[in-house]
């Protein structure tokens, strides 16, 4: 094995603002476009116009969660009251999907799973099941480039929750633990909500759905328990956006450039009722002699994906069908994955890193996103 010295840029979330790409007015900079913008993660950008008004109606609730941060805007006079209550109620609901989902902790329910060696059928819960239902549906759909089970190679690697030596592990090894993956070896049964491992070692890892399956969970509770239809949910860049903003047009957000070391805007696109998801290896990787190890391991080989796409970003009306979709296009690459998005019809938005700098693509579904205005 070659040893690797570590270079993993974090992806801490910052609060700023910041004239930026907005068509109103500020008073203190007088003829200049200006905005509040407030990055809410390293991937997205939340854009509206700087006045007392829109100040006055939109509350944010933030915390953490998922080893990440939460953000939850909710734009809607009259339900304020009830914001002690709402809190509560999220953090109720965030606690206990981390539970059941976390790979850090050491007595959720997914641990419990990792950690069992038996291959005999395992009742799970109805949170978790659903996430592994539609995990299985994605990883067939895609080819396999999306795979729950590879959480043993994403430890691997140095990704996971136990902090290894930075080595860079040998193919012997990879193939070996190849051995313990593939969507084929777990298998759910309907009847009584449960699993089965084909291999007593296999190591799940929702780490790229499991995020936007909770956002979709708290959009659900702000609609149905609290009547509230005028949200924007963010975790740890999984996006859900719902109704209006506080200057009454739809939530518009802002795709990051792919600079480990810049926070600038790609795009700007405009969200109603939609689920947004990005993946991208630009800051969490490892690097040795020139050579960059994404974070985001194809499961096909057991190792770093390694070509020109360094942003995926993918739209859907669910948060947690985003989320696995912007993992599985990353994996693939920017011409199989553009080929495969635009086949199923899904809105996805590519940046590719070019000799000179960076270009776009985007499917055919993705355009009616785009801000009018942005460029």
């Amino acid at each position: 094995m070659t040893r690797l010295k570590r270079s993993r840029a974090t992806e801490t979330p910052l609060l700023m603002t910041t004239p930026l790409l907005t068509n109103c007015l500020s008073r203190n900079f007088p003829g200049i476009p200006a905005a509040w913008l407030v990055i809410i993660t390293s991937i997205f950008f939340v854009v509206s116009c700087d006045n007392n008004t829109a100040r006055a109606s939109v509350v944010t609730l933030n915390g953490l969660t998922m080893g990440t941060t939460y953000t939850v805007k909710i734009n809607e006079t009259g339900r304020y009251n009830d914001l002690v209550l709402i809190k509560k109620s999220i953090d109720k609901l965030l606690e206990d999907l981390n539970a059941k989902m976390s790979t850090y902790l050491p007595d959720s329910e997914l641990s419990r799973i990792n950690q069992s060696s038996s291959v005999n059928w395992i009742s799970i819960s109805n949170d978790l099941y659903a996430v592994i239902e539609t995990a299985i549906n994605i990883s067939n759909l895609s080819g396999g480039a999306f795979d729950i089970t590879i959480g043993s190679l994403v430890n691997l690697w140095g990704f996971g929750p136990v902090e290894k030596q930075d080595i860079i592990p040998d193919d012997g090894l990879i193939q070996t633990m190849l051995l313990d993956t593939g969507i084929g070896k777990i298998h759910l049964n309907d009847a009584n909500r449960s699993i089965r491992k084909d291999r007593a070692n296999i190591y799940l890892d929702l780490s790229g759905i499991a995020k936007g399956y909770a956002v979709d969970r708290i959009a659900q509770l702000l609609q149905e328990q609290f009547a509230i239809h005028n949200y924007l949910v963010e975790i740890g860049g999984e996006i859900r956006a719902k109704g209006v903003n506080p200057d009454n047009l739809a939530w518009r957000i802002g795709i990051e450039k792919p600079v480990s070391k810049l926070r600038a805007i790609e795009r700007i696109i405009s969200l109603d009722n939609t689920g947004m998801a990005t993946s991208g290896g630009y800051r969490n990787y490892y690097e040795e002699n020139g050579i960059h190890y994404s974070h985001i391991i194809d499961p096909r080989t057991g190792k770093p994906v390694n070509h020109q796409l360094v942003s995926v970003t993918v739209l859907h009306a669910e948060s947690m069908i985003a989320d696995a979709w912007a993992t599985a296009l990353q994996v693939l690459g920017p011409e199989n994955g553009m080929a495969l998005a635009n086949s199923l019809g899904l809105p996805v938005f590519f940046i590719v890193k070019q000799q000179n700098g960076f270009s776009e693509l985007m499917s055919a579904s993705f355009k009616q996103y785009i801000h009018r205005t942005e460029k």
